[in-house]
């Protein structure tokens, strides 16, 4: 019913009649229909997740570290590293930054004797990116010597440089720098330049004072190699 005044001023009521009654509720009804498909729609327009190497991330039990890269292997999945003591097989990994985004990978593999593991991504959830912070990654390289000096691009510090004492323990993986780290860092890429030679996996004595230790990273991909399965072929993005 619709409201009109009388010629004294004094409102009446008119009635609609059904067909025009019957139109508006139609009309309200179909309004209401589009904001709600509208609003939907919205809701699930999430944009990926930008994620490389020097991205800090959330493993299943608390635990934030860092991503070393983030590629393909050769089958073709969203794969990346981080370093072993950070995970378990099977834990979910979540992106520090972006936390609402939730799990955007699984742990499929870690290696105790080499420290490292290997987390799979789910492609519809995560940009792979090659720049992270003041570092970019650009390709894989051999493991770097004295007097070198090679940077690291860390959740907690962010990038640091130092100079490469290379392998003082004649182990053919582990290299030693003299670049600053604290937890948080474990897993960060080591460039020189923008090619990755090695990830962080600790540090002897002092942080940021003690020489920082890391398994090169052409004998983390041998490894993966010789094993095959996820992470066999890795490129980085």
């Amino acid at each position: 019913m619709s409201v009109h005044r009388s010629s004294r001023g004094t409102p009446a009521l008119r009635c609609e009649s059904a067909p025009i009654a019957r139109a508006r509720r139609w009309w309200i009804l179909a309004a209401a229909l589009v904001l709600a498909w509208a609003g939907v729609g919205v809701a699930q327009a999430a944009p990926p997740v930008a994620l490389g190497g020097g991205s800090g991330i959330v493993l299943g039990d608390g635990s934030v570290c860092t991503l070393t890269t983030i590629g393909t292997d050769g089958a073709g999945r969203t794969v990346g590293f981080t370093a072993g003591h950070c995970a378990s097989p099977g834990a979910g990994v979540a992106a520090e930054a972006d936390p609402d985004a939730g799990t955007l990978g699984t742990v499929d593999f870690v290696s105790n004797d080499l420290d490292y593991a290997v987390i799979v991504f789910d492609p519809g959830l995560v940009t792979p990116v090659s720049h992270v912070g003041s570092t970019s990654i650009s390709g894989i390289g051999v493991p770097a010597q004295f007097p070198v000096i090679a940077c690291k691009e860390g959740r907690t510090t962010g990038q640091t440089c130092g100079l490469v004492y290379g392998d003082v323990f004649d182990t053919a993986t582990w290299t030693l720098t003299q670049i600053c780290v604290i937890v948080g860092d474990s897993g960060a890429p080591v460039v020189v330049g923008s090619t990755l030679v090695a990830i962080v996996n600790g540090y002897i004595g002092v942080p940021c004072l003690g020489p920082q230790v890391g398994a090169n990273f052409t004998t983390i991909l041998d490894d993966v190699g010789a094993r095959g399965g996820t992470g066999a072929g890795f490129i980085p993005v």
